[in-house]
C-alpha cells in the first residue's frame, strides 16, 4: 500500500512538471512570435505602426558625456547621424560596439553617438576596457522613454537610428546590427545626403 502511494505521488509530480514545461514552452513561443525580429526596421512589419517616431526627442535632448559636461544633441543637426542606444549589461550591445567603432572611423562625415541606458560609472568602467572612438552620452534608465518616443515601443536594446542631415529618421534597427547590413544602410544614407 505504501509503495502504491509513493508511485502515485511520483507519477503526479512528473505529470505536473510536464504540464508546467508545456505551458512555459507555449508562453515562450507566443511571446517570441510577438517580438520584432532583430536587425529589422522597426516599422517594417505588416501590422500598422503602434508608435510614431518623434525625431525631436533626440534633438531636444541634452545629455552628459563621460566627462560630466552636458551635450546638446541639437548640435548634430545639419549632418547625417548614427545613434546607438545601448547598455553595459546588454550582451548584443557590447558585441556590436566594435562594428560601430569601425564604421565611425570609416565615415568621419557621419556623427556617431552612443547613448547609454546605464550609469555614468558603469559606462566609464566599460570603456576603460573596450574604448570606442565615437561620442558616448549618458541617459540612464530614463533613456528608455526617449527610445520609445523615437519609435521603439518595446524599449528593447540595442536600438540604432540613422538620421539624415535634415534631422529626419532615415532608418532604424532594433536588435544587434549586422556589419554588412549596417554598411548598406549607411551607404544609402550617404547617397541621400548627396542629393
Amino acid at each position: 500500500m505504501m509503495q502504491a502511494m509513493k508511485r502515485r505521488t511520483v507519477l503526479l509530480g512528473v505529470g505536473g512538471l510536464a504540464a508546467i514545461a508545456v505551458s512555459g514552452w507555449a508562453a515562450w513561443r507566443a511571446s517570441s512570435r510577438a517580438a520584432p525580429a532583430a536587425n529589422r526596421a522597426v516599422g517594417a512589419s505588416a501590422e500598422p505602426a503602434r508608435v510614431l517616431a518623434n525625431p525631436l526627442a533626440l534633438y531636444h535632448a541634452r545629455l552628459p558625456g563621460l566627462d560630466g559636461q552636458e551635450f546638446a544633441l541639437s548640435a548634430l543637426k545639419g549632418r547625417p547621424v548614427v545613434v546607438n542606444f545601448w547598455a553595459t549589461w546588454c550582451a548584443p550591445c557590447v558585441q556590436e560596439m566594435p562594428y560601430l567603432d569601425a564604421m565611425a572611423k570609416e565615415h568621419p562625415e557621419i556623427a556617431f553617438v552612443g547613448i547609454g541606458i546605464d550609469t555614468a560609472q558603469n559606462i566609464a568602467q566599460f570603456v576603460a576596457k573596450l574604448p570606442v572612438s565615437y561620442q558616448l552620452l549618458v541617459a540612464g534608465h530614463a533613456g528608455i522613454a526617449m527610445v520609445r518616443e523615437l519609435g521603439n515601443s518595446a524599449g528593447g536594446l540595442p536600438f540604432t537610428l540613422l538620421f539624415d542631415a535634415n534631422g529626419s529618421i532615415f532608418d532604424s534597427i532594433l536588435g544587434q546590427v549586422e556589419p554588412a547590413d549596417l554598411r548598406s544602410r549607411i551607404e544609402r544614407l550617404i547617397a541621400k545626403s548627396k542629393t
